[in-house]
């Protein structure tokens, strides 16, 4: 009689099981991915109440399966890399051709782009500067890396934007990278700073 009510038991966990549907994997971190999707968003002098008169770009790329849709939200799963402050001359509009560094430092220099970090307003917690978030099909294991170290170069290859990354994450991960194609900018620089549609996809 034991063995007919383990058997019961048994059967009952592997229906449950089946239930299921299918496995959802884990996702496959790339560590030198190729972006389908990437573009770039112009704010003009947006820090000149610091002092600083250079302009400032954002950078968004997206791989695999992540899409946008008409109301901007980000769907599927893929690596999704954002760069929030890359600074221009106060002449540029769209993203010069050249060598972009980090920094750590606050001085808004050509040429440059903020390193990764947690900011904390209003008891809330953000992520802000460079990152890249690893968007999987279950939610609860997306992560976001902050980018500490590093550079990327724009150069023109075939009448397209080349974009080549090479940075370093705060868990001392190489994270490579790279961009070819149309590289569409979107002016933002007219818009106050509490509409500036900054951080998108921004991960707390």
């Amino acid at each position: 009689m034991k063995n007919f009510n383990f058997l019961i038991i048994l059967f009952a966990y592997l229906l449950a099981s089946c239930k299921g549907g299918e496995t959802i994997l884990p996702y496959t971190y790339e560590s030198n991915p190729h972006y389908a999707l990437g573009y770039a968003e112009f704010y003009g002098a947006y820090y000149t109440e610091y002092g600083i008169k250079n302009n400032t770009l954002t950078m968004s790329f997206f791989s695999d399966s992540l899409k946008i849709n008409d109301n901007a939200e980000l769907l599927g799963y893929g690596q999704y890399l954002f760069l929030e402050d890359v600074f221009v001359s106060p002449n540029d509009t769209m993203l010069p051709l050249g060598t972009y560094r980090i920094t750590k430092t606050e001085k808004g220099e050509q040429f440059t782009f903020y390193a990764g970090k947690k900011d904390t307003i209003d008891s809330e917690v953000y992520t802000t500067g460079a990152y890249i978030t690893y968007y999987e099909q279950d939610s609860y294991k997306s992560i976001v890396k902050l980018i500490t170290g590093g550079s990327f170069i724009v150069s023109w290859y075939d009448n397209k934007y080349r974009i080549v990354c090479n940075f370093t994450t705060d868990d001392n991960l190489l994270l490579k990278g790279s961009y070819t194609g149309v590289f569409p900018h979107y002016d933002q620089s007219l818009k106050s700073k509490k509409l500036a549609t900054r951080n998108k996809f921004m991960f707390k």
